[in-house]
């Protein structure tokens, strides 16, 4: 009996083993996509689900050294890979453990939302979702934001962006840690209709007096 259970935990750690030192796919030249395909980086955040087994599910973090640390497998390198790749290496790995476990993995970025939004702060966001959605979760722009001139601000220094609201995360340049600004609209945009309205009562009531005279 000592010698099957003695076997049996070399078995798993090889595997802890291989799995830890497995090479995740090469960078992409794009960035963080290939593809289509989402590729973790430092500060995302991964969301693992296995089927009937709430204590190895939950919300993983990447680091800096891109290694996240997974119930019974330890830290584990994941930089650069997909989505697909490592759901594959979950399924053979835990496999030492469950029966044909079913798992389902999804990356996230931690955005941060400030500026003219109803509920600034940190929000994991999936790759799927479109910028709108993004503003969405911090509760839409106020009446005074301008959600079409967001800005992208990265270590404090502002972005240029090419992407619109309606653009997937994973097909912009948005890293985790990065932060969207939406700015407020400046007071003739919120006031001009007023003001214009204004001018021409104004103008008439002028032009009415001059031809009675």
């Amino acid at each position: 009996m000592l010698a099957l259970v003695a076997v049996a935990g070399a078995g798993t750690a090889a595997s802890q083993s291989n799995f830890a030192n497995a090479t995740p796919a090469q960078a992409s030249p794009r960035g963080d996509t290939v593809l289509g395909q989402s590729r973790l980086q430092p500060g995302d955040v991964i969301r693992l689900r296995i089927w009937r087994e709430p204590d190895l599910s939950g919300e993983f973090p990447v680091d800096e050294s891109g290694t996240a640390v997974f119930p019974k497998l330890g830290p584990t390198k994941v930089a650069s890979i997909t989505a697909d790749s490592l759901r594959s290496l979950l399924v053979t790995t835990y496999a030492q453990y469950l029966r044909d476990p079913a798992i389902e993995v999804t990356f996230l970025r931690r955005v941060t939302i400030l500026g003219a939004v109803n509920h600034p702060g940190i929000y994991p966001v999936d790759p799927t979702m479109t910028v709108h959605d993004v503003f969405a979760l911090a509760g839409g722009t106020l009446p005074n934001g301008n959600p079409k001139h967001f800005q992208l601000r990265r270590s404090g220094q502002n972005i240029d962006v090419d992407f619109s609201q309606d653009t997937p995360i994973g097909r912009t340049t948005i890293r985790s840690g990065d932060e969207l600004y939406v700015p407020e609209r400046s007071w003739f945009s919120r006031n001009g209709i007023y003001v214009i309205g204004g001018v021409i009562t104004a103008t008439a009531i002028v032009v009415s007096t001059l031809i009675r005279y």
